[in-house]
């Protein structure tokens, strides 16, 4: 670094010890007499980038590049854009970077702009290169599998992530997603055991032990040892739709021990009571209660368990696992659906905490409202139920989503219905669980579930599944969707 200055070195020192306050007031002092050193100016920028202020970062920045229009600052300014999401901007500076200063992280970030920007062969191509440059690049491995995915090719997302971990081993990030991808292509022996390096299970086994702190250090988590005369509990540790979809193992277990204990959400407690197979469905308790268990384990880690593979994976995919009380489906019929019209449940938002992509428009519906001898009704709950209003401005709809407190509510409705349509949520899980006839229509770059053969639905045979053709478009699906929901009428 060509600077000597005493303040220069002061400022940098206490820059790279992370006081970025301080080194933002040293950097200005300098400034006040050296108004056209280019190098403070890039590294004000700097602190301004590392602290969020985008704006004050960019002005910086072009400050020095007008004072000196080094690469280093042009990479900055870059990186800058790309980090603020202003990727086409991003892609501009990189391309043109890059004929001055080949390098791996430039072609990197490059590739991470393409890829933001959704010009997947451009970042594949980009990539590629950066790998030619940096065979070691595990990250840009890791950035391939996701496009991978997006190709429909899991197969190719499954090289890429082993690459990683050739690179990277015990990589548990990587280890979880390679889990993913080999479940979508069915492998389910490697996918499982994979699966186990999944985020939110050590934050479920936390869960636990704060709530059951000696029990849960004194007991076993279970790893397929004889459950005779032993007692088991279970335990939340995701989305309702993934315990809904993995409910099915629920009596293979109750059959294999004592007694099992499951411990779901709240919302899921009435539904999973009503349909106990003989377990005990608790709710939270307090930590101070007493309960007795001879093993423990996460829920999604039952069929790794049981060494589930192939199809006995899919077990009670066409019987209905799932039953709807009684007297709640006589209550919304007699309220609700008293009617002799072709009944709909539709919903189009899920958690929007993961896949906001999964989001539908509601506007895309209006083309199906519009079928004679229809009677559509909502089942969107909290996020995303504001969105009836659109709806009510000119179609007559059910708002049954604002009467749920609950799963078994939901299924008292669902049981109504001649049809569920629904984006990737929980609600296709319950109905698919119910056996009853539904779509998911899903985006373009789906969850692994579904699988690669879309023709079919391997967990439910009640589900038929629709798939975005383009990224982000959703009318399209809606047209196949008013065919086959026309064809289903026609023939009741």
């Amino acid at each position: 670094m060509e600077q000597c200055s005493e303040k220069f070195n002061k400022a940098f020192e206490v820059h790279k010890s992370g006081d970025l306050s301080g080194a933002c007031d040293l950097y200005m002092e300098i400034l006040k007499t050296e108004p056209n050193n280019a190098e403070v100016w890039d590294l004000l920028g700097v602190v301004h980038f590392q602290q969020n202020n985008f704006l004050e970062a960019e002005t910086c920045i072009k400050k020095a590049i007008s004072l000196e229009p080094r690469v280093y600052y042009l990479e900055n300014l870059a990186k800058l854009y790309l980090e603020k999401g202003d990727f086409t901007t991003s892609i501009a500076l990189y391309e043109d970077i890059l004929k001055l200063h080949n390098t791996y992280e430039n072609l990197f970030n490059l590739a991470m702009a393409y890829k933001n920007a959704h010009f997947w062969n451009k970042a594949k191509r980009a990539y590629e290169k950066a790998l030619e440059l940096n065979p070691n690049g595990y990250e840009s491995y890791y950035n391939l599998a996701y496009l991978a995915f997006n190709d429909n090719d899991p197969h190719k997302a499954i090289e890429c992530y082993k690459k990683v971990l050739e690179i990277k081993p015990n990589d548990w990030e990587t280890t979880y997603f390679l889990g993913l991808a080999y479940m979508q292509v069915k492998d389910y022996k490697n996918g499982l055991k994979a699966f186990e390096s999944r985020f939110c299970k050590k934050s479920a086994i936390l869960s636990q032990e704060k709530l059951y702190p000696e029990l849960m250090k004194e007991k076993p988590e279970w790893k397929g040892e004889s459950l005779k005369d032993k007692v088991l509990f279970t335990y939340y540790e995701a989305g309702f739709g993934d315990l809904l979809m993995f409910y099915r193992y629920v009596p293979i277990l109750t059959s294999m021990c004592k007694k099992l204990i499951i411990k779901p959400q709240r919302e899921l407690l009435p539904l999973f009571r009503e349909n106990s197979y003989g377990a005990e469905i608790i709710e939270n308790y307090d930590y101070k209660k007493q309960m007795y268990f001879d093993y423990h384990l996460p829920f999604l880690s039952i069929p790794n368990v049981l060494q589930l593979e192939g199809d006995s994976v899919f077990v009670s995919h066409d019987c209905g696992y799932l039953k709807a009380n009684a007297e709640k489906v006589r209550c919304y019929k007699e309220k609700y659906c008293s009617n002799d019209k072709f009944k709909i449940g539709i919903k189009w938002q899920g958690n929007t905490h993961y896949d906001l992509e999964r989001v539908l428009q509601v506007e895309d519906f209006f083309t199906l409202f519009e079928i004679p001898n229809t009677q559509f009704y909502s089942f969107q709950t909290f996020e995303g139920s504001e969105e009836i209003d659109k709806i009510k401005e000119k179609y007559d709809i059910v708002n049954l989503g604002e009467t749920f407190s609950d799963f078994s509510d939901t299924a008292g409705a669902i049981e109504n219905m001649d049809l569920i349509i629904s984006n990737d949520s929980s609600l296709i899980h319950l109905a698919g669980a119910m056996n009853k006839t539904s779509f998911v229509l899903l985006p373009y770059v789906y969850n692994w579930r579904w699988h690669t053969d879309l023709s079919k639905c391997d967990w439910y045979d009640c589900v038929t599944v629709f798939r975005q053709k383009e990224f982000g478009k959703w009318k399209s699906i809606f047209e196949d969707v008013k065919a086959k929901l026309i064809e289903i009428k026609d023939k009741k």
